[in-house]
Formats: C-alpha cells, structure tokens, sequence
C-alpha cells in the first residue's frame, strides 16, 4: 500500500465486476457502481467519471479484436501513462475495473500499478439468466456493445459508427428519487455488419428541410460532404431572400444545423461552411 502511495499519492480501493462478454456488464456498471458508492469506472480503455470520459480511448474502435483486448489491458506505455496521470490527477477513492474474468480485471489493476482488487462482483449476482441470454443475443445479431456514457460524450470519438442513446433509469439509494442515466450503444469496427456510413444526399435532404424553415434562405444550391475522419465537413451554397437579416439568419441556421444533423445522424460536423451566391428579389406588388 506504501508503493501505491507513493505512485498516486493517495490510498484507492479497487472492485472488479466480471461476467463473459456480452452478458451486460457496460449497461449494468454504473448501477454497481452506485451501490458500492464508486465514482470512477475503467472500462474498455476508458476511464469513466460518473457520466464523463476523463481519459483514454475506447477499445472498441480498435480494427480487430486482439487489439480490443490489448488496448483494453493497457499494453502499450502511452494509454497506460494516460490513465495514470489521470488517476494522479482526479485521485479516486475508489475504482471499479470491468473485466471478462478475474484475471483480466487483476491484470488491468497490475498493468495500472493499482492494488490487489478487493473485491469481485459477478455478472450473475446483478443479472438474470434471461437478462444475460438477451444481451448475447444484440451482441451477436446486431453487433451492438454499450459505453457507460452518454452519446454526446463520445460521438467524437466514434463519427461514422452506429450511435444510439440508452436512457436508464437508476436510483441513488434508497428513498432518493430515480434520475435517468444515458448510456451509449456502438458498432465496433470488427463487427461483421460492417460500418456505419451516411450517403451525401442524407446530408443535403436535412439541410434542405432544415432550411425551408428559414425565411432569409431561399434555396439550397449546392452541398458538399468532405470526411475528415474525425467528422464531416460540410460546404453549402445557397441563394437568399432580399431584404432578410442575411448575417443573423445564417449564423443561427449554421447551429441549429450543426446540433440537428448530429442528433440524426450521429456524424460529427467538424464545421458547416455557407456561402452566399445568389439573392432572391420578390417580385413587388403592383401599385394599385
């Protein structure tokens, strides 16, 4: 315990929750860790704090998966490294490590220079048979793994991957009221059904629609869709209506746009250029 004083600073006392993969564990981590008053969560290559990524880099988005598991054992000295300072720097009392069996969760606390685990929960003990059959079966016919976190926490890291928003809801402890807690589901890269990817002609059809909404937009001229891996970058051309607020209209559709195109589509939009080509003069009404 001195060692792990000296390397963090601080005394931490670390649970594991096992169970095989597949049966759950991502959707049920908070709620464990909720009764066991545990604010931080290692799960995947993630370290989670209460509904916020603080460091790391999901495992999931690894190209297959023998580099899933290690990265999610923290191999490499930089990811580790990571997560340490992080630790260093936030200094939890306690953390529980997710894992597929008592040794993983062992050899992530080692790997960590955390100590001994103290504790094992089992997937078994917070679950049903049932409860875990259904989880398998997403698991092996839609591809579909959770994060204990919310979608908009890690969309960035996961543009152009299937993202869906799970809202749980969970209680603090007995006669606190029960609040919503997101999670979120993702495609990995490994998974069979292949990626997640969005046609051009999606992009322009909201935009579009989006647009019809704004009486300073006239029409939509031209669209373009660039990928720059860490998100989309769209380029609009458009013609507006004479006489509009042409500044103001444009700002506010520019963030409504963004916000709504990410809500649908779950793509990051790096940025959404839109340039003014032509102006749309009424005709005017006829002097009578």
């Amino acid at each position: 315990m001195d060692l792990i004083k000296e390397i963090f600073g601080h005394k931490i006392e670390v649970y594991a929750f096992v169970g095989p993969s597949g049966t759950g564990k991502s959707y049920r981590a908070q709620m464990v860790a909720s009764e066991k008053g545990i604010d931080y969560i290692i799960d995947d290559g993630l370290l989670i704090k209460d509904n916020e990524v603080i460091a790391g880099e999901s495992a999931k988005k690894a190209p297959t998966k023998i580099e899933t598991v290690k990265h999610a054992l923290f191999y490499k000295e930089e990811e580790k490294q990571e997560i340490i300072r992080a630790i260093k720097q936030y200094k939890p009392e306690k953390i529980l490590i997710l894992g597929t069996s008592d040794g993983m969760a062992k050899k992530i606390a080692a790997n960590l220079g955390l100590p001994e685990v103290q504790e094992i929960i089992y997937i078994e003990q917070v679950a049903t048979q049932q409860e875990m059959e259904t989880a398998r079966r997403i698991r092996v016919t839609e591809g579909k793994h959770v994060i204990p976190v919310p979608t908009f926490e890690i969309k960035k890291d996961f543009s152009g991957y299937l993202l869906d928003p799970l809202q749980i809801f969970k209680s603090k402890g007995k006669g606190e009221k029960p609040y919503i807690s997101e999670k979120s589901i993702i495609r990995p890269t490994f998974s069979y059904l292949g990626n997640f990817t969005i046609s051009d002609t999606v992009f322009r059809q909201i935009l579009e629609y989006l647009a019809s909404k704004v009486e300073g937009i006239y029409r939509i001229q031209k669209v373009r869709v660039s990928n720059l891996g860490e998100g989309a970058s769209l380029y609009m051309e458009v013609t507006v209506t004479y006489g509009s607020n042409v500044m103001n209209e444009i700002k506010s559709f520019k963030e409504k746009a963004k916000k709504e195109i990410e809500n649908l589509t779950s793509m990051n939009i790096v940025d959404l250029e839109i340039i003014v080509k032509n102006i749309y003069v009424p005709e005017n009404e006829e002097n009578t």
